[in-house]
């Protein structure tokens, strides 16, 4: 924190240098998404937020910047994991791919992404793909796809400092972020490092928050989490149409996972915490002019995954000899890559190729009871699996103003090595080591896309058929012996049709689409004759709705923008065979509505207001299943309305101060079954650009 305000202090010494105008966002680290991005500035767009809106609005880590975005919804898991989810359209976290820089982030076993791990303030936007996904982007986008597009120098000498104080309801210490960066832009090469870093010491419940047995109110139990991230970045432009770049990034975390705040059962109420939960890469991503009719693209990556899971006796986190305590660490690695070739066979059309490629290894060794004296570990779990895409997409001119697009991609999975240690399903015995049956996995995809063109119109209509392949999580875990596996599920598979447009009069934008998902071959957890859960492909599903967004500059000095959605979900788990029973389900986690507006008003040179709704209707929820095996309970959580406030004032053309508000009037409201949200929290921000 010391290191950041003085980097603050010696960025504002230095002489002021003039923004470029160019774009500073990392173009080969983009993914394809089809709606048209708003002017730079706060506004935020149909499929994206940039930096500045993701800063104004002190969104400092990915489910809640991504959230600004209509039609993403955040959430939180949770039971004893408590992550933080998002949700692009209704699809989950399984059904819509995460990449940084267009490369995937995917955890080989389980997949369980905590967006609240991936920190916002050294990025230079989040794209996100809804429904439609370029088949060219790569495999597994049933639902849409998101990715955060990192920062490249625009400038021979370009740097930057924050650092924001974060307090409580009442003003008290409960963390801060810090973020530095330095580059540097020449005429046939750059180079770039940064740093952010996001330490929760606490959150604290609204005032009104009435103490259970779990939480006494005040500063929310076991919600400290620290997060940070280093990224350097060289790249090397031989000429306008050539681009190489090599990237390193490599974050820490650690958490802990607040208590569901009225369960007390020893079978359900988990005592768990994560010391460490880490991602290492390194990139390298080029574009290739190859004449003037083509152009290679290429990305090659190396990923490592490691984090550790400790289960505790009780809630003091200080024994681990009950039979619940256990270290289950996971040691996985992925690499791969993809090529792409774009070739103009025409004045009016232009064919691409596209080849992905992506190996995953997961480790896992698990040590049972380890406060106990001659505990052993495991021996170690291997699984791994080689996934494949090759994609075509068409892309033609029918007229000046009508374009149409055509994909398609046939995707294979090959299942190498699945091992897990216990009793294998249906034998007797001691636990040891085995294998799970191995099976591969295919899925063809194909999209169509018809875009019209007219001055500040633009207007769209495409369908998209998209399926994802099960993980190892939902084909073998056992779940702590509550479930068994099923190594023939196959992939799930939604087919999405979207209408939309925007139109641009002056200083006025609008937009806005309807969609209609349907989904075949959902999983839905079957009860079996063992009394076990069995993921099984018996479900169908439709999500439809739809979102408008509004932005305006009303005069020089004040801009206003609003972006709202509708969606429907309802979902049919089917029949399954004879003897077994699908347990009670509903959709959850995604309100019918919700929406956020946003004012900008500057009124003297220097001074910036911003003030902030965001808003949404009630959501499914579901208790805990209760020791004595009743079924869960379903219920609606409530609808909510949270005010913030941003205030700035540029005490330096280089160097702003500012402070505000979030969850003004201290609101208290919960968006999953046993667990509130944060209440009023204040923020102070020093910021510096050179």
């Amino acid at each position: 924190m010391r290191a950041i305000l003085l980097a603050t202090t010696v960025i504002a010494a230095l002489p002021a240098a003039a923004q470029d105008s160019a774009d500073t966002r990392f173009e080969l680290g983009q993914i394809i998404v089809t709606g048209t991005p708003p002017d730079a500035g706060l506004a935020i767009g149909d499929d994206s937020a940039g930096q500045q809106a993701i800063e104004t609005f002190n969104r400092n880590t990915l489910d809640d910047a991504a959230s600004l975005i209509p039609g993403v919804t955040a959430g939180n898991s949770g039971g004893s994991r408590n992550e933080r989810l998002l949700f692009v359209r209704g699809f989950d976290r399984f059904q819509v791919p995460l990449s940084v820089d267009g490369i995937r982030v995917y955890l080989p076993a389980d997949n369980r992404l905590d967006y609240g791990r991936f920190l916002t303030p050294d990025i230079a936007g989040i794209q996100v793909a809804k429904g439609y996904a370029s088949v060219l982007d790569g495999p597994g986008a049933m639902g849409g796809a998101v990715n955060l597009v990192t920062r490249k120098p625009g400038q021979p000498l370009e740097a930057e400092a924050r650092a924001v104080l974060n307090l409580g309801r009442d003003g008290g210490y409960s963390g801060y972020t810090a973020f530095a960066l330095l580059g540097t832009r020449q005429d046939d090469w750059y180079a770039q490092a940064s740093f952010a870093q996001n330490f929760q010491d606490h959150w604290d419940l609204p005032a009104g928050f009435t103490p259970t047995v779990n939480e006494d109110g005040g500063a929310r139990d076991f919600s400290r989490t620290r997060d940070w991230r280093v990224n350097a970045k060289a790249g090397f432009t031989p000429n306008a149409t050539d681009e190489y770049a090599l990237s390193y990034t490599r974050q820490e975390g650690s958490k802990n996972a607040p208590l569901h705040l009225t369960d007390t059962s020893n079978v359900s109420l988990r005592n768990w915490s994560w010391p460490y939960w880490n991602i290492e890469g390194a990139y390298f991503l080029s574009t290739t002019a190859l004449g003037e009719a083509a152009t290679l693209k290429t990305r090659a990556y190396y990923n490592a995954y490691r984090n550790l899971l400790r289960s505790w006796d009780n809630r003091s986190q200080t024994t681990q000899t009950l039979a619940r305590a256990f270290d289950s660490p996971y040691d996985d690695t992925a690499y791969g890559g993809s090529a792409e070739l774009a070739v103009r066979t025409g004045p009016a059309n232009t064919l691409a190729l596209a080849v992905h490629y992506r190996h995953d290894q997961h480790n896992e060794s698990q040590t049972s009871r380890p406060g106990l004296a001659g505990a052993t570990p495991e021996p170690v779990q291997r699984s791994a699996e080689r996934n494949w895409s090759i994609a075509l997409e068409d892309r033609l001119a029918l007229t000046p103003a009508l374009t149409l697009t055509l994909g398609a991609s046939y995707d294979w999975r090959d299942l190498d090595a699945a091992q897990e240690y216990g009793v294998p399903p249906g034998g007797t015995g001691a636990s040891r080591l085995f294998s799970f049956p191995l099976r591969n996995a295919e899925a063809w995809n194909a999209q169509g896309r018809l875009d019209w063109t007219a001055g500040a119109t633009r207007l769209h209509a495409s369908v998209s058929s998209r399926a994802r392949f099960p993980t190892l999580f939902e084909r073998f875990s056992s779940q702590f012996g509550t479930a068994e596996s099923n190594p023939d599920l196959r992939p799930e598979r939604a087919t999405n049709f979207e209408l939309g447009g925007t139109h641009s009069r002056g200083p006025v934008r609008l937009s806005g689409a309807l969609f209609y998902s349907r989904l075949n071959d959902a999983l839905v957890s079957v009860r079996t004759a063992a009394n076990l859960n069995r993921r099984e492909n018996y479900g169908t599903a439709d999500y439809y709705g739809g979102e408008v967004s509004l932005d305006a500059t009303l005069t020089p000095s004040l801009e206003a923008g609003l972006n709202c959605g509708y969606i429907h979900r309802d979902f049919d788990t089917g029949t399954p065979p004879a003897g077994g029973l699908i347990r009670p389900f509903r959709l959850t986690d995604v309100p019918a509505h919700k929406g956020f507006a946003w004012l900008s008003w500057a009124p003297l040179a220097g001074v910036e207001f911003v003030p902030s709704i965001e808003f949404a209707s009630d959501r499914t929820t579901v208790t805990l299943a209760s020791a004595n095996g009743l079924a869960p309970v379903y219920y609606q959580t409530g609808d909510y309305v949270i005010a913030g406030l941003r205030i700035d004032y540029a005490i330096l053309p280089q160097v702003t101060l500012g402070a505000g508000v979030r969850n003004l009037l201290d609101a208290g409201y919960t968006v999953t079954d046993g667990f509130p949200e944060q209440g009023r929290s204040l923020f102070a921000t020093l910021r510096a650009r050179y």
